[in-house]
């Protein structure tokens, strides 16, 4: 889930330098009015001399920290401590599309501050061979730990597709930004078709067949937010940039910002080292004190379900799933069926047990 890596730069920043004369002065009155100096003032330059501004970074941060709560909350799941599936469902799955979202957003504010108007071919490249190079190192990283569920697309991935599309549009109006938007929402819900099946077009979005993925971000619908934020920015940032510097900023929350900051220039780190770090952490935990054994029948419940789902048979799934694992306990099938004792597709209990629920979900339907 993951962080927005693009150049973060305000072009309007740069002044010719004063005289010498004036240059003491100009820093004595600095110093004398400290308290009021403005957040980017604050930050150091980049590689480029040009200052980076502290909200930016800060909202970077705060994605991060938020990234890094559902990040342990998957391992606590992938270690039996919560519920299988909790992660990826309900306010959990809701809270990951949010911090996708937010990444992909300041990825694409983010372009325009460092590329617009004037474009930078260079740092540009180097960026995006930062990104492109810690996406690849997450798909082989993850292809050994996790075989059949590794990253293929993930989130640094849509970052780095989206930052070459959107270089299509730093020179576009910013009504054209945000009606690509919209068409790259929407292209999932009415151009998947079976010939985006094979895996060499997964990483678009628009198959019929989800790929299972630990962090699957395809082109679409998730370059819609990216877009978002590149139209925000040259629609918006030059109003904020002389509303900021004509009434600068208060200072009360300096030290939260700072600290924020801090991390989100340096998000690329810490995404590639903060998941590794908490399942260390917490197989370490599961060492001292391990998860209590999961429920069995819970398992069969929710995997039933979701092969029932998937089937679109037109029973109820709940009563069929219900009404199977009832008759597997009353004929003890049921323990040598999770000791995969038995041949589900060759056992003629298995299929009378099946074709006896399927018709009682039927006449309760």
């Amino acid at each position: 889930m993951r962080p927005s890596f693009q150049h973060n730069r305000d072009a309007t920043e740069t002044r010719p330098p004063a005289p010498s004369h004036l240059q003491q002065q100009s820093t004595k009155s600095m110093s004398d009015s400290s308290a009021t100096t403005t957040p980017e003032a604050q930050v150091p330059a980049d590689a480029t001399g040009a200052k980076r501004i502290a909200l930016l970074d800060a909202l970077r941060g705060l994605a991060l920290v938020a990234m890094a709560v559902y990040h342990f909350v998957w391992d606590l799941e992938f270690f039996g401590y919560v519920a299988a599936g909790t992660a990826g469902t309900g306010g959990w799955r809701m809270f990951a599309r949010l911090i996708a979202s937010s990444f992909l957003f300041l990825a694409g504010y983010s372009l325009v501050l460092g590329q617009y108007p004037k474009f930078r071919p260079r740092a540009f490249a180097m960026r995006f061979a930062k990104i492109a190079g810690a996406a690849a190192l997450i798909s082989v990283g993850t292809w050994f730990a996790f075989r059949h569920s590794f990253i293929f697309f993930g989130i640094l991935h849509s970052i780095a597709a989206a930052s070459l599309v959107g270089l299509l549009f730093l020179r576009l109006p910013a009504a054209t930004s945000f009606l690509a938007a919209a068409a790259a929402f929407a292209a999932p819900y009415y151009l998947r078709s079976s010939y985006f099946d094979t895996p060499a077009l997964w990483w678009v979005g628009l198959s019929e067949t989800i790929p299972r993925s630990n962090d699957y971000v395809p082109l679409f619908p998730w370059l819609a937010p990216f877009l978002v934020g590149l139209g925000c920015a040259k629609l918006l940032h030059p109003v904020l940039s002389a509303r900021r510097r004509s009434r600068g900023s208060a200072t009360g929350n300096a030290v939260l910002i700072t600290s924020l900051a801090f991390a989100g220039r340096h998000s690329l780190l810490i995404y590639l080292a903060h998941q590794p770090l908490l399942l260390a952490v917490v197989y370490l935990f599961s060492i001292a004190v391990p998860a209590p054994a999961p429920d069995s029948t819970e398992i069969y419940r929710r995997n039933c379900e979701q092969a029932c789902g998937s089937e679109n048979s037109g029973i109820s799934c709940s009563n069929f799933c219900g009404c199977t694992l009832d008759r597997l306990k009353e004929q003890d099938l049921f323990d040598d069926l999770n000791l995969g004792k038995i041949d589900v597709t060759t056992d003629e209990r298995i299929a009378r047990i099946a074709g006896q629920c399927t018709m009682e979900s039927r006449s309760v339907d």
